[in-house]
């Protein structure tokens, strides 16, 4: 099943270009857990209950990169059907980390792809307005609160279009591109395909680097939070760079006499999860990466809050635990132990390196089939958000669950009439079983109008907390 979810990942890519035609322990931190401050007259979410949707940069740059009438009418749309929340893309992945908010660490986004009557084309943004402010003001007129979403890692992007992104532009930020363990050797990812140029999440300029451009997202003092996407390895293939070879030597006191073989076999893909026989590192080598992961989030909302404590921190995170960590994040709660029901790749220290303790929301992706809603187990709806509140218990923040509500007919076989009516399912489904609701994406229903009237009808029927 999860092979088939990989495949419909990379699928939702093209799908998300084509909707732009027409994604147990104390912490010392400043600020409070689970609610933005920042909204004046935020609207409040049926029976205590946040409901949030994405906007995801590259389905819907075309409708708003030019047109703040465009934001305006459909953030009042997106009140009015009792959404709660909006997370507004700013570093999007297709346009290669480039940004949609002011800095002046990183360029503002060129273009990014969209379909235009059949073909794949460039959308280039001719207005100097800022994006991110417009969607803060006009979302704030109508009581929605705002979350800035950010992909973390990701620092360049490739299609028939062209390339973008610094690891394309900047020839010293080149030589911290992530190095993939390939059945051809070790490569870096510039030298491989992949739309998605990741960075090696390991190195320390990296960091400095993600760091500085979150310090002036968080700068926006009307903000009322920040969405780590992507904030994870490249896959299981990665990183295999020197610096991280010696990174790891060092975190385990051994130096490794087979690289990558001690840690993970030669071309090893996400699809085998577990290798046999598991090399000798491999355990230690999961722990590691978690361990980088978990330092970054503690770091990143420590830089958030010191420019401004009542913004919330968050994180996107997939809902499919049991396979999430061939990513690296380990997205549970430090008190979770995930070495007992996960032993063929957790060990009790991997458990030490949860971070959900450290966000003040985190939205979990429960993207199962249009016709896998009900149940208790990953792979339904209802089953992610069950699973993701167990994991996390004990986390001071919010957590918010819900689909892809456009991606989930990979094999065109439901009606409109099924998928309207999973829409309005699905709502409860996830809410009622966590802290809130999450759809993404906006594109969606703009595709499909009468979906704005189901999300609407299901938000009604959301159960009190």
């Amino acid at each position: 099943m999860f092979g088939r979810i990989l495949n419909f990942s990379a699928l939702a890519l093209v799908l998300l270009a084509f909707c732009s035609c027409e994604k147990e322990k104390d912490i010392d931190f400043e600020g409070t857990f689970g609610g933005g401050e920042i909204t004046d007259n935020p609207q409040e979410g049926p029976q205590g209950k946040r409901c949030f949707i994405w906007i995801e940069g590259n389905a819907n740059f075309r409708d708003y990169g030019d047109s703040r009438e465009n934001i305006a009418r459909d953030m009042a749309k997106i009140s009015d059907c009792g959404f709660t929340d909006i997370v507004v893309d700013v570093r999007p992945a297709g346009a290669g980390g480039d940004v949609l908010f002011k800095t002046d660490k990183c360029p503002q986004v060129d273009f990014m792809g969209a379909w235009v009557n059949g073909s794949y084309v460039k959308v280039q943004r001719t207005s100097d307005w800022d994006y991110l402010q417009a969607f803060i003001d006009e979302a704030h007129k109508v009581g929605l609160r705002v979350y800035a979403g950010f992909n973390t890692f990701c620092g360049g992007h490739e299609s028939g279009l062209g390339k973008n992104g610094v690891l394309f532009r900047d020839a010293e930020m080149n030589k911290y591109a992530t190095v993939l363990n390939t059945e051809s050797g070790l490569k870096s990812i510039m030298d491989e395909w992949a739309d998605e140029k990741f960075f090696n999440p390991v190195h320390p300029k990296v960091q400095e680097y993600i760091l500085g451009l979150l310090k002036d997202l968080a700068a926006y003092e009307d903000l009322d939070g920040i969405i780590l996407d992507r904030g994870r390895f490249y896959d299981f293939k990665s990183d295999f760079s020197d610096y991280t070879r010696s990174e790891f030597e060092d975190y385990v006191g051994k130096k490794m006499t087979k690289w990558p073989e001690d840690v993970l076999p030669v071309g090893h893909e996400n699809g085998d999860f577990v290798p046999s026989p598991k090399p000798q590192y491999f355990m230690q080598w999961i722990e590691f990466r978690a361990k980088v992961i978990h330092d970054f989030m503690e770091d990143a909302r420590e830089t958030v809050k010191s420019v401004n404590p009542k913004i919330d921190f968050g994180a996107y995170v997939g809902g499919w635990y049991e396979q999430y960590y061939t990513y690296g994040p380990n997205w549970a709660s430090p008190g979770y132990a995930a070495s007992r029901y996960f032993p063929a790749w957790a060990t009790t220290k991997y458990e030490s390196f949860g971070f959900s303790d450290l966000l003040d929301v985190q939205i979990i992706g429960a993207y199962s089939s249009y016709n896998a809603i009900y149940g208790t187990y990953e792979w339904s709806m209802q089953g992610f958000c069950r699973l993701a509140k167990e994991k996390t218990k004990g986390a001071p923040g919010l957590l918010i669950g819900g689909p892809d509500v456009g991606n989930w007919n990979w094999d065109g076989k439901a009606t409109v009439s099924q998928e309207l009516d999973a829409v309005k399912k699905s709502v409860a489904a996830c809410a009622n079983e966590c802290d809130g609701y999450f759809l993404f994406d906006l594109c969606h229903l703009k595709l499909e109008p009468r979906k704005w009237d189901a999300v609407k009808e299901g938000i009604s029927q959301i159960k009190s907390k």
